[in-house]
Formats: structure tokens, sequence, C-alpha cells
């Protein structure tokens, strides 16, 4: 009996061992705003697994989705606050801290295919702006950006057939000044909705159109909430951008922050190919539910972008991107 005593005492003191050394492992919670199914929250969940495991014992890895934590458009600010250490937002919401980010949504990207986003993406704007973020926001940029896909303009309960019949309706735009604008520039009425808020929203009658993507609509199968019609005029490329908190970042050692930036990197180009198989999944799946699709001609698309490239400068003075970054933009001689 006293030996089955003593026996009990050191399994105990070997589970409070256990739980105490637990806790003092280096806390990551990574925080996405997207819904389970959602081709985001899934390349950054297979990132958070693949992590866990090579960091087992060193850092204890945390993925929260569904805004548990916070949704994107307040993850930077909590970033900062210390309350999570790694988010992945979409660039227009990285826009309302760090403005140069918001140079992919000027009207040059307008109707443009994802490879001169890539283009730039890759060039000294690139790596310019990675270096921006991270010095005034304080936030490391762990590796190349991952994508959602070309965003565009849903009709809801209507058909939207040409850039007209923007004029006058009200458009939910995730965020971003230069989207804001965009939409205005097309006569439309922006109003920004946090995506959790969207589906009452709609439900009330309160939005006409929807500025997003085949797959965010998909995941939240919002043909069921009025969703009839899709103008596929590739408003702009939605990319993602991994960020890490400096100060959780800076108190690793050189191994676990290399881990961090290969397992990243692993998953990149497996991640854009998913979003763009998502994407055509996702359209096909809106066609079957009965979604209209209108694609506007390059001649209309050409026409509508020399609009906006018109009204450019207005555009970065209001976003407030460094005319330096848009030189460098200008530089690039394959665009």
């Amino acid at each position: 009996m006293k030996q089955h005593i003593i026996y009990v005492i050191i399994c105990l003191m070997g589970i409070s061992f256990s739980s105490a050394f637990s806790q003092t492992l280096p806390q990551m919670r990574i925080s996405v705003e997207n819904s389970e199914n959602h081709v985001h929250t899934k390349s950054v969940k297979i990132f958070a697994d693949t992590l866990k495991t090579k960091v087992m014992g060193k850092i204890d890895v945390r993925f929260f989705s569904d805004a548990r934590l916070f949704r994107d458009s307040d993850v930077i600010r909590a970033m900062v606050q210390g309350k999570v250490e790694m988010a992945v937002p979409g660039t227009w919401h990285v826009t309302q801290f760090e403005p140069d980010a918001g140079i992919f949504l000027l009207p040059f990207f307008y109707g443009q295919p994802v490879e001169t986003n890539y283009n730039v993406l890759d060039s000294i704007v690139g790596r310019t702006l990675n270096e921006n973020i991270e010095k005034n926001l304080k936030l490391k940029v762990v590796g190349r950006w991952i994508d959602l896909g070309h965003a565009h303009i849903f009709g809801i309960n209507r058909k939207i057939s040409r850039h007209e019949d923007i004029d006058g309706l009200k458009v939910r735009v995730a965020g971003g000044v230069a989207n804001k604008l965009r939409i205005e520039a097309f006569g439309g009425i922006s109003t920004i909705i946090p995506w959790p808020d969207l589906p009452e929203y709609m439900k009330l009658g309160k939005v006409d159109a929807v500025l997003t993507t085949y797959e965010t609509i998909r995941s939240a199968k919002l043909w069921e909430k009025g969703i009839k019609s899709v103008f596929e005029d590739n408003e702009y490329f939605p990319q993602y951008i991994p960020l890490v908190r400096l100060s959780f970042w800076q108190k690793l050692s050189p191994d676990i922050q290399q881990i961090i930036v290969d397992t990243w990197e692993e998953n990149v180009n497996v991640s854009r190919k998913a979003s763009a198989d998502a994407q055509q999944k996702a359209k096909e799946q809106l066609i079957e539910n009965g979604v209209e699709v209108v694609v506007p001609d390059e001649d209309q698309l050409r026409i509508w972008r020399k609009k906006l490239i018109s009204m450019q400068n207005d555009f970065i003075s209001e976003v407030g991107i460094d005319h330096e970054l848009v030189m460098q933009l200008n530089s690039i001689p394959e665009l």
C-alpha cells in the first residue's frame, strides 16, 4: 500500500513537472480571420502543423482560425501590443499601418494578370516594401507572400454586366483606401464590412455588391444569401503577408528562426497553386448554383484602366504611398 502511494506521488510530481515545463516554452500563437474551409486558412494551418512537429519541445505552436483571436483588421495592432506572435493578413489590411503595401492596389494593376503582381513583388519594389514593413511596424516578414486570387465585383440580387452598372451601388470592400477609391471611380459607394459581419448585412439589404474572390464567396456559400452574378474584371490581386512580431522573433535562436523561414518557404508554391485551383473550382461551384459570370473584354478593361490611371496620382496621395517606391515601379523594364 505504501509503495502504491509513493508511486502515485511520483506520477503526480511527473505530471506537474511536465506541465510546468510545457508552460515555459515560448508560445507562438498564429491568427487568421478566415473560416476553416477557406484556402487561406488551410494553407496557414499546413504551415502551423508542420512547424509544430519540427519545433516540438522548443516552441508551443498554436493555430487559431475564424477570427477567434483577432480580425485581420485588428491583428497588426494586436501583434505590436504583444497579444499574438504571428498573423498572415491581407495586403488591404496592412495598408492602414504601412501605406506602401497599397501599391498593388493602384490603378496600374487593374485588370492585369497575376504575372504582373509576381514580377513586381520579386523586384526591388517587393524587397523595399518588405524592408519598410519590418522597419516601420517592427514585424518580421518571414517569406514570400501567398495568394488569395483575383478579386471581382459580385452582385447581390442583381446582374452586373458592365462597369456602368456599378454606379450607385453600395459595394462591400474588405479594406484599403485604394479599393475604396477604385469603387468610387466607377460611381459606386464603398463600405468596409468585416467578413464575419457580411452575411447579416446582406440579409438586411444594406449592401448591393461585394468586392472579393470566388473562393471567399464559396467558403461562406454566399449564393444562399443573394449573390447572383459576378463581373470578372480582375479588380486587384489580393495576397497575404506572413508576419511575425519582431520582439518575439529576436528572442528565438538562429536555428529556430531558420526552421520557421524554411517551413514557410516549403509551403509557398504549394499554397499558390492550391489557391489558383481553389478559385477555379469555386467559380465552377458558383456557376452550378446559378451565379452568372460576366467577363468584360480586353478593350473594356484597357479603357477603364486608362481612366483609372489618369487618377493614379490622387490614389498615391490618398493612400500615402512613397513616391520613391512608385518610381521604382515605373523603372521595371518588363512592365
